[in-house]
């Protein structure tokens, strides 16, 4: 439980850091689903070791992220009013929580997680190294 309150808490101020970085602001809900997503995508590589072919568990985290993403979008920005984000000026959106575009960030962006998720598995918790098949 520990170990994935830890992962938890470096999966969004991760991600806080990204959201400055890119957009140049953030809000506190981006720290949750930020963790949120590390987490759940640290859980499908931990499941899949030596299964999932990396391109695969990509896929799969950029579905998941998107489905987090509309779904906290949704309770944040539409049912609260906070309007933290919106993609309605994106093609391909989505009620102007998701959009096609992002959906793909996110699929390059699960890569540097996973990478991330292994590592501070490793150097934290004395984890075994992963080994990867790319498909």
């Amino acid at each position: 439980m520990l170990k994935n309150l830890i992962l938890f808490g470096i999966g969004g101020i991760m991600y806080l850091i990204v959201e400055l970085l890119w957009r140049g602001s953030s809000h506190w809900t981006m720290f949750l689903l930020g963790g949120a997503c590390f987490l759940i995508i640290g859980l499908i590589n931990e499941i899949s070791r030596k299964n999932l072919p990396l391109l695969l568990q990509m896929a799969i985290s950029a579905v998941i992220i998107t489905v987090l993403e509309f779904v906290t979008g949704y309770i944040v920005n539409i049912r609260m009013g906070l309007n933290v984000w919106s993609y309605y000026d994106m093609p391909y959106n989505i009620m102007g929580q998701v959009c096609l575009l992002y959906s793909v960030f996110w699929f390059f962006l699960s890569f540097a997680c996973i990478l991330a998720d292994d590592w501070l598995r490793h150097a934290l918790f004395g984890e075994d190294k992963q080994k990867y098949r790319i498909i």
